[in-house]
């Protein structure tokens, strides 16, 4: 997970200012381009991931892994010689069809045992994750500075075709490959539901912030040709925020009542949000960006470990879709919005979708809903 995270984070850091120099249009067509090539691939992921995880309920989940990892990796390859924004945006399609690798992941964690066990186990994949997420933008951006993007792609994909080779060597495979009746009677519609949209928008608040980084940066005074470098500072120190938000996870759930404590974290992550409309330098905004992940990462492990233990191929899956839709819909959300008003009324409209969340956290327990339990 963290080889593969991490070449998916190396390559996407550089992806909004590779747009800006291959676009032939206005900015604000650029802009609304580099949304939706950013967002396509987990768009159709979305799509996708429940078919991969009932596709993998009969089957052995580590060999899908592979199988996904190795087509990533050839379709960072089609990146690497698109020179035209429909074509970088059909090779962006091409990888969102196989980006289920994490549902497969997923999978094997929630068959690790108890409720304790398994919420670690989840929050030990997202580590993974995560950890990917750190140094894979600061790596990506350098790397992309000093040899250009193309080649970066290149070796992005070189690092997934590593990465699939490594988990087929020594990955341990599941033995629970039968029918999972038990675990789709484990599951109501309204706890997936309610699961899924909490995933989607506390997901949100990661993932919409790269696509406008670079007017963002430009608007605190960065000059132009730092702002890539700068860019993969900022993205680092969320990644390293959202490292310690993991690292706090199962100690979180021990606090007390999940409910509470999934309610403070989003309306922590929400307050946060609303105030990078105030800081006028890279610091200050970066301090922020730092708190506002750190109370929103624990979100997500602490929601699906339940998920995770008593649900199918397909409902892990369905919400790993949730995890994924929120990568598209947060670039194109903030690119879209911020194409026709500032970035404090992004920030404010984000924030206030994250406090919508705290209700539905607050109705599932009241339901008794298993995934706060």
């Amino acid at each position: 997970m963290f080889f593969g995270t991490f070449s998916w984070s190396f390559v996407y850091v550089s992806l909004p200012f590779y747009i800006g120099t291959i676009s032939h249009g206005d900015a604000a067509s650029t802009l609304r381009w580099t949304g939706w090539i950013l967002g396509i691939s987990p768009l159709v992921t979305v799509m996708t991931a429940p078919a991969w995880g009932r596709y993998a309920e009969n089957r052995r989940p580590r060999r899908l892994y592979v199988t996904v990892q190795a087509f990533q990796g050839a379709a960072f390859f089609g990146m690497a010689v698109a020179t035209t924004l429909p074509g970088l945006f059909v090779s962006r399609l091409v990888m969102g069809v196989m980006g289920a690798s994490s549902t497969f992941a997923f999978m094997m964690a929630g068959r690790a045992g108890n409720a304790f066990t398994v919420r670690r186990q989840v929050a030990a994949v997202q580590s993974g994750m995560t950890i990917g997420q750190v140094i894979g933008p600061l790596a990506g951006a350098l790397v992309a500075a000093r040899i250009g993007f193309r080649p970066s792609f290149v070796v992005g994909g070189v690092i997934l075709l590593g990465c699939a080779a490594l988990v087929g060597w020594l990955a341990p495979e599941s033995a629970d490959t039968g029918p999972q009746a038990d675990r789709r009677a484990g599951v109501r519609t309204a706890e997936l539901v309610t699961v899924g949209l909490i995933v989607l928008g506390a997901n949100i608040h990661v993932f919409f912030l790269p696509a406008i980084l670079p007017q963002v940066l430009l608007s605190l005074g960065v000059a132009p040709t730092a702002t890539l470098e700068v860019g993969g500072l900022v993205i680092f120190a969320s990644g390293v925020a959202a490292a310690l938000g993991v690292m706090l996870t199962p100690r979180l759930g021990d606090l007390g009542s999940d409910r509470l404590v999934i309610g403070g974290l989003l309306t922590g992550s929400s307050l946060c949000l609303a105030a990078l409309a105030v800081p006028g330098s890279v610091w200050g905004y970066g301090t922020l960006r730092f708190l506002q992940v750190l109370c929103i990462t624990p979100v997500f492990p602490l929601v699906v470990a339940r998920i995770a233990q008593h649900g199918s191929g397909r409902v892990i899956g369905v919400i790993n879709s949730a995890r994924i839709g929120a990568g598209f819909l947060g670039p194109v959300a903030a690119t879209t919005m911020l194409a026709w008003a500032p970035a404090s009324a992004v920030y404010i409209i984000l924030a206030a979708m994250g406090l919508g969340c705290v209700p539905l956290a607050l109705a599932g327990e009241r339901r008794r809903s298993r995934a706060f339990s």
